[in-house]
């Protein structure tokens, strides 16, 4: 296959599972074994590019955070379902951001020093896609008990907010596990019950998070003298092609959320993950 065309598929790919809860670390790394192994810095710039397509999105709802941290006086913001926050409101989330952030980024740190590689195999996969199906399916019906005995949260409490922390970078080790579904789901069981904004939070906390892991991975590739050898074209397709799809993905999530539940991303990670078991060698 040409190699712009792998890319663009690539890209493609990345797009539309980085923000769905399926896991675009398990769809890329088994797509790499048809389509051709990447670089780490080729990954993650097209995780950068799905991440922009939310700062696009979002952009009110960040510009609003960002004038209230600065402390200026700003207008209420609105995020992309017409919800309303005040500067204090704002201010508040940016600071509960920022923790989530930092925990990642040190977690992500940690996890590097120690030496920690991506397994090369599909099976640990297929294994992280089931027991995600079942934990999604578990964390939201445990959700809506509680929503229902307690009434809906949408706020995000300093203590969600470590936990999504920590919950990236345990996504990050366990390709299969999702970003975005770790995110939301522990944000759902640490008390935000609303769909929509723990979707919300778990969108907007991987702004930072991506382009800080982009920015990490280039100058250590720079350092390391091995930048001159990345194809700048099939880099730049994937990261347009998967900026749009991210775009059109995450503008559907965000209507689909508000009259469903997520059962469907964890009947197709159950179904995805069996057969990966049934297909694939013992070795693979």
């Amino acid at each position: 296959m040409n190699d712009l065309l792998a890319a663009l598929l690539l890209g493609i790919i990345e797009g539309i599972t980085e923000f769905l809860p399926i896991s675009s670390t398990g769809h890329l790394l088994i797509a790499e074994r048809w389509l051709g192994q990447r670089s780490d810095l080729f990954n993650i710039a097209i995780q950068a590019g799905a991440i922009l397509a939310v700062v696009l999105i979002y952009w009110k709802r960040l510009w609003g955070m960002l004038t209230a941290f600065l402390g200026h006086d700003a207008p209420a913001a609105y995020d992309p379902l017409g919800i309303t926050a005040t500067p204090a409101q704002s201010r508040d989330y940016a600071f509960k951001l920022l923790a989530a952030f930092g925990v990642t980024a040190v977690g992500g740190l940690l996890v590097k020093k120690l030496g920690w590689e991506l397994p090369d195999t599909v099976r640990p996969i297929a294994w992280a896609l089931i027991v995600g199906a079942f934990w999604m399916v578990a964390a939201e019906q445990l959700a809506a008990q509680r929503a229902g005995r307690e009434g809906e949260r949408s706020a995000i409490s300093w203590t969600t907010a470590i936990l999504v922390g920590i919950a990236q970078v345990v996504a990050g080790v366990f390709p299969g596990t999702s970003r975005s579904a770790a995110a939301i789901f522990v944000a759902l069981l640490a008390g935000t019950t609303s769909r929509a904004a723990a979707t919300e939070f778990a969108f907007v906390v991987g702004i930072p998070t991506m382009f800080a892991a982009t920015g990490y991975e280039l100058l250590s590739m720079l350092k390391d003298g091995g930048i001159g050898n990345e194809d700048w074209s099939a880099l730049g397709i994937a990261f347009v092609a998967s900026a749009l799809t991210a775009f059109a993905a995450v503008k559907w999530l965000l209507r689909y959320i508000q009259s469903h539940r997520f059962t469907a991303f964890a009947v197709y990670r159950l179904a995805l993950g069996i057969v990966l078991l049934l297909w694939l060698p013992a070795g693979s």
